[in-house]
């Protein structure tokens, strides 16, 4: 280590020059990256959706209607005029509406009323459409702001448009509100920019180089430069204070950076290490989205631990007479005194955890969960849109199925039993709409291919369903049961729906494996980092004790959460916030080596809950960054979720935590390797541990 510090000193300006020409080259490249707003590309190849819709795309040319449009105060003929006029609209291939179900030429009164109320109702008509989303404006144009467009192909729109601005505001809220902390708790006016450049060029590398991968999700666009942020800022904290140490002890500021490099380097990767797994574990997900998450935020991670070691001691070398002419006297308290009110909760708090563990470990695992996207906020049109189309008409989510062509008559008898079926409102297919005694053949190519393929026939299907929840996942797998009766092999679901009920079992199979693999992880760095037993136990119960909390608000709130929100939550939390408890744990042993547990826990609290409070309130401000400031319900959850979690960890570390190294003492000493405890009966204590304790356990990351 002592000759990669040496040679980040001697080549100081050559890194920096690097460092620029890399960040340079990655900002545009970070602008080419596609980002992929569908969900559904990211489930595993061997889900039945999946499947059914490869299928489709090469038996029909027509896709699964994404977007509905309602016009108002028509006539049933002026009804039928805009249809003709929305099918004009370039981009739209297809307008489905109720001549397509019933005769217009024959009395309504003796058709199935219900169906007629599914597309026209109170002069107000209802169409299904199938339109690219470059189609999406020209439609909102026509129709004007008296009708309603809805659907997937206007969410994605309304979101796609939100995303750019959403990550632009989330960091102009979070950038100056972490400048104002980092100067209330840093010593020079120069750090917080330091610090902040340092960062943000590991977070332009990081994106840049996603070029590699050709898109990512939006999602991981809208949350891992943030979150990347958050949890790595601590890195370059540590290296400045660090290296203020170390100027106390060289007079030569090169000296004190080849030093500080030293030092920080084993406790910055071990911080780095827990976080790193944390978020690698989201890629053993089967649910692909969390590859595509988790190696980006992992990869972000390595880039901000380079630039953290390298570029941050080249910059700072710099500019460090800046940073000396710049400096101002403390604007925040020592927390010297802290133990006086934590110690006092510590007992009560303990009570409280205990008694709630149980409890919250079986309510997070009950709580109610959402698996589609929700994609556009409650302010934008598409949001307000389907609220009038839902008042006017109720829920239509339609469900496409797929059987083998060929056999009429089992086609009618296989419809006339789906419209038998709770929630089933309507149905469109070659015997229902067409007649099952008239022959394919008599008809145009246009009318069949609706319908028809070489191979299978096409069954849209009509519920009263929201796309997802229980009565919709219900409604699926009667519709399933029901096609399977007639058609034991060869049927196939898909729509949003039946997507969403395949999310649900493929996610639901990644909680537990996800979990265990970061907590394994997890428990290794630690066992490695302090060679003990029982300390990896003691930290990982105090941080999933404040998971466990945390996740099941929800359930004791009756209120659901999306459930990719619950699986990144399980992991992130883990991976950041085991980090303070690493922090007081590594501060508690050293000063333990000297004092008795009392005292070492008293100082410990004292020298560094600083640091502790600024990294929490940091990525807890991210977190509500997140929740506040993007219309996406999944980022929402995620944000919600880590800025309330955070804080939990932050009270469960200097609370919870330090009862348990009290209460445990006696066990750490024999379960850990050279613990070397101060015992006041030897009489051990050691000048030179005490210099060793205070100089590194103050303002670290």
């Amino acid at each position: 280590m002592e000759r990669i510090a040496a040679f980040i000193v001697n080549h100081r300006k050559a890194i920096i020059v690097v460092f620029v020409v890399l960040t340079l080259v990655c900002a545009p490249l970070a602008l080419l990256v596609k980002v992929n707003y569908n969900l559904i590309d990211y489930l595993p190849a061997a889900a039945p959706s999946t499947t059914a819709i490869e299928l489709m795309g090469q038996e029909f040319d027509e896709p699964i209607p994404n977007a509905e449009v309602m016009i108002n105060d028509v006539t049933l003929l002026e009804a039928q005029e805009w249809k003709e006029r929305l099918a004009a609209v370039p981009g739209v291939s297809s307008v489905g509406w109720l001549d397509d179900v019933i005769d217009l030429k024959q009395p309504l009164a003796l058709a199935d009323q219900a169906t007629i109320e599914n597309f026209f109702k109170d002069n107000t008509a209802r169409y299904n459409l199938v339109l690219t989303e470059s189609a999406v404006p020209l439609v909102e144009e026509l129709i004007g702001p008296d009708n309603a467009l809805a659907g997937e192909a206007p969410s994605t729109v309304a979101v796609q448009g939100a995303a750019v601005n959403e990550v632009t505001g989330a960091f102009a809220i979070l950038i100056p509100a972490i400048i104002i902390l980092l100067a209330l708790f840093t010593s020079s006016w120069i750090e917080p920019f330091l610090l902040l450049v340092t960062i943000g060029v590991s977070i332009v590398i990081n994106m840049g180089t996603n070029f590699v991968f050709g898109e990512i999700s939006f999602i991981t666009n809208s949350v891992s430069p943030i979150l990347q942020l958050a949890v790595s800022l601590d890195y370059a904290i540590f290296l400045l204070h660090a290296f203020a140490d170390q100027r106390k002890v060289h007079a030569d500021a090169k000296d004190a950076m080849r030093s500080a490099v030293r030092i920080s380097f084993s406790t910055i990767a071990s911080s780095g290490a827990t976080t790193l797994f944390g978020f690698l574990a989201l890629a053993f997900m089967a649910f692909l989205i969390g590859a595509d998450l988790g190696i980006n935020l992992a990869k972000g991670i390595i880039f901000s631990f380079i630039t953290s070691m390298i570029f941050l001691p080249a910059l700072t070398l710099g500019l460090y007479k800046v940073m000396d002419r710049t400096t101002h006297r403390p604007l925040m308290p020592s927390f010297r005194g802290v133990h006086k009110v934590l110690l006092k909760l510590a007992i009560p708090v303990t009570i409280l955890v205990m008694l709630a563990l149980v409890p919250s470990y079986l309510g997070q695992s009950r709580t109610a969960f959402l698996y589609g996207t929700e994609s556009a906020g409650s302010g934008t049109r598409a949001a307000l849109d389907a609220e009038k189309i839902s008042e006017e008409f109720g829920t239509s989510t339609p469900v496409i199925v797929l059987v083998p062509r060929g056999d009429v008559a089992r086609e009618t008898e296989l419809g006339q039993a789906l419209l038998e079926l709770d929630h089933v409102t309507g149905l469109m297919s070659y015997a229902s709409t067409v007649g099952a005694e008239l022959p394919p053949v008599l008809l145009e190519r246009e009318v069949i291919g609706q319908f028809y393929s070489k191979d299978y026939a096409r069954l849209i299907v009509y519920t009263d369903t929201a796309t997802e929840g229980a009565t919709a996942f219900d409604t699926v797998e009667r519709i399933s049961e029901t096609t399977q009766r007639f058609y034991p092999e060869n049927s196939y679901l898909l729509g949003r729906s039946a997507t969403l009920y395949d999310m649900m079992h493929v996610v639901q199979s990644d909680n537990t494996r996800i979990n265990l693999i970061a907590i394994a992880a997890i428990f290794l760095v630690l066992l490695i980092a302090f060679r003990s037993l029982i300390l990896p136990f003691i930290l990982l119960v105090t941080i999933e004790s404040a998971i466990w909390i945390n996740l099941a608000i929800p359930y004791f709130a009756d209120t659901s959460i999306n459930y990719i929100g619950y699986l990144v939550l399980s992991t992130v939390q883990l991976g950041a916030t085991v980090d303070y408890a690493i922090l007081l744990t590594s501060t508690y042993m050293r000063f333990r080596k000297d004092r008795p547990k009392g005292q070492a826990v008293r100082e410990a609290l004292g020298t560094s809950f600083k640091s502790i409070l600024v990294s929490a309130t940091v990525l807890s401000l991210a977190g509500f960054t997140l929740f506040f400031s993007s219309s996406n319900a999944i980022v929402q959850d995620i944000g919600q979720l880590l800025g309330r979690g955070t804080l939990l960890s932050f009270l469960m570390v200097v609370i919870f935590l330090p009862a348990l190294l009290l209460l445990f003492d006696p066990l750490i000493k024999r379960l850990t390797i050279k613990s070397e405890f101060f015992n006041s009966l030897s009489g051990n204590t050691s000048p030179a541990h005490v210099v060793s304790a205070t100089s590194y356990s103050g303002e670290t990351s």
